[in-house]
């Protein structure tokens, strides 16, 4: 057999192993150089769509508690006080007669008529 043969059976030179070797090496590192890429990117985006569904739920919360206050604002203060008009004119004669027995001065009285008529 030749030389050329025998090199052949043997299997690769030194030089092609290395070469091959090199190869394999780099096709890794630039395979895991992409996962790693990748891996940050959906990283990223779980960070930015937690976030967004953060900003969401706050905004609801705000709206809820606004709707509340405007709610409440909404109702009428009579309805709050429970003062009938019976019960103001009764309360009226009594301011009335304080102010004349002398108990109540004027402006007193002008002040807790004024009161009275606002609620």
């Amino acid at each position: 057999m030749s030389p050329r043969m025998m090199r052949r059976m043997r299997g690769p030179s030194l030089i092609g192993a290395a070469a091959t070797t090199a190869v394999v090496v780099g096709t890794a590192g630039a395979v895991s150089g992409h996962q790693q890429q990748k891996a940050a990117q959906q990283q990223a985006a779980a960070q930015q769509q937690a976030a967004q569904q953060q900003q969401m739920a706050e905004l609801q919360a705000n709206q809820e508690m606004l709707a509340q206050q405007q709610a409440v604002q909404a109702q009428p203060p009579a309805a709050a006080a429970g003062v009938s008009m019976d019960e103001k004119i009764a309360q009226l004669q009594k301011l009335g007669e304080l102010n004349q027995a002398g108990i109540l001065t004027d402006e007193e009285f002008a002040a807790e008529k004024a009161k009275l008529l606002a609620s």
